[in-house]
Parts: structure tokens; sequence; C-alpha cells
């Protein structure tokens, strides 16, 4: 798995949203993909470790 696979899907997940800086849920989605864009060597390191566990395993790739 790769770690810019996930932040696509929440990148799409934001975008999907309406952007209102006062809305919560727009919110939260924004700052996270903020957040895990600047960590992208942290997440993969995360990522990499959860896929060693199997987490992944059982997504089904199109």
């Amino acid at each position: 798995m790769k770690a810019e696979t996930l932040l696509a899907e929440l990148n799409r997940l934001r975008q999907d949203v309406p952007k209102d800086p006062s809305d919560l849920e727009w919110l939260t989605l924004h700052h996270v993909f903020c957040f895990v864009s600047y960590k992208m060597g942290e997440f993969q390191k995360y990522v990499d470790e959860e896929t060693k566990k199997g987490t992944f395993d059982k997504l089904k790739n199109e």
C-alpha cells in the first residue's frame, strides 16, 4: 500500500464536502489532509507497518 493512495482518497473525500470553514466536517478533512501531506514520510512508515500487519489485505483493488 502506498501512502499516496490513501492521501488521494482522503483528498477525494475532502473535495466531496462543500468548502465551508464554519463546517466541522470540512475543517477536519481539510486539516487532516494538510497535516498528512506535510508528514508523508512518517505516514508512509506507518502505512508500511500496517501493511506488514495485514491491515490492507482485505482491500479490493479495482
